[in-house]
């Protein structure tokens, strides 16, 4: 009972550092459509900021200096972004795609000429990247059965971006419905027209979002390379941001809901690696494959409606034309 009790404990452990990066993209995400923009760069993003992160840390030796390049990068590419879909009004998804594929390829050709191993980047050194906190108490509560394995292990140890990742949540959501500029940012999302009528900069309000989404998508790069691993690879992402979409449509552009449809997908995740190799009798060995599948399975089911419709801003995907 106790060894299973801890793989549960481990589980959810591994389920809080996996969901992490998805948290941030999938916010970075909301930002961005609850605006009318649609960002399909999401996965690009990362890419870009851990590359750079884990290469700016590498040279300067600071994983804060890591941090702050992974989100300028980010940010550079979403305010591309926005030159391209909002100042031009070219279609949101080609942009988005295009700079997936710059990000990946980008990565490649940077990592050969600057380091010569393949792509990567060479490994962190502790002083290099963000490493794990033990919070206050760890060995006062360490000899209480279970409440001190389940501080020990799930809520200590985690680096500062895991925390931060779970607290930006209330403070987007408090952002999102309990500030003027959050009442702006869902208006324009679902009427610019009346933004534009109430002599607000529809465009302005636009980059504004993308923007912040570019700042939390550099934070979950960053964390992919310099905090949750000790170095960059190549497509080192492998589909997060996607799934950081999936998410997003899945938690129904609402802050909570979309924090549940992460843990959700990094439980599974987290599920996936444990279950590798199980055999279970009459059935045989579980095709870890079907749980890493869940995710877009679900995402399926709700959009054909099966778990109630998932309504985006009304104007999403549509740029915006002044009329004179």
């Amino acid at each position: 009972m106790n060894d299973f009790f801890l793989t549960i404990i481990l589980t959810l452990d591994a389920t809080i550092r996996v969901s992490t990066p998805l948290i941030l993209a999938s916010m970075a995400g909301l930002f961005s459509e609850r605006s009318g923009v649609v960002d399909i760069g999401l996965e690009g993003k990362m890419l870009a900021s851990a590359f750079i992160a884990a290469s700016a840390a590498t040279v300067f030796g600071s994983p804060w200096i890591g941090l702050l390049a992974g989100i300028l990068a980010s940010c550079s590419l979403s305010m591309l972004h926005g030159f391209a879909t909002i100042t031009h009004r070219g279609d949101q998804i080609v942009s988005g795609v295009a700079i997936n594929i710059f990000a990946a390829g980008m990565s490649i050709i940077l990592g050969l000429a600057w380091f010569q191993q393949g792509g990567l980047t060479p490994t962190l050194t502790s002083d290099q990247r963000f490493l794990s906190l033990s919070l206050p108490g760890v060995d006062l509560f360490n000899n209480i059965p279970v409440i001190g394995t389940i501080y020990r292990e799930l809520f200590s140890g985690h680096n500062l971006i895991v925390y931060l990742a779970f607290l930006i949540v209330p403070f987007i959501w408090w952002v999102v419905y309990r500030t003027r500029f959050g009442l702006q940012l869902r208006a324009v999302g679902e009427n610019p027209k009346a933004v534009d009528t109430a002599g607000l900069s529809v465009n302005m309000l636009r980059y504004k979002a993308l923007l912040v989404g570019g700042l939390l998508c550099g934070i979950a790069g960053a964390y992919l390379s310099i905090a949750h691993n000790a170095q960059f690879t190549r497509d080192m992402t492998a589909g997060q941001g996607f799934i950081a979409l999936a998410a997003l449509i899945f938690g129904k552009w609402k802050p909570y809901t979309v924090l549940s449809a992460c843990l959700l997908f990094g439980f599974l995740d987290a599920l996936a690696v444990r279950l590798q190799g199980v055999v279970i009798p009459g059935f045989g060995e579980i095709p870890v494959q079907l749980i890493e599948a869940t995710p877009y399975l679900l995402t399926v089911i709700l959009l054909a409606g099966f778990i109630g419709r998932a309504i985006p801003p009304k104007s999403v995907g549509q740029p915006y034309i002044k009329e004179r």
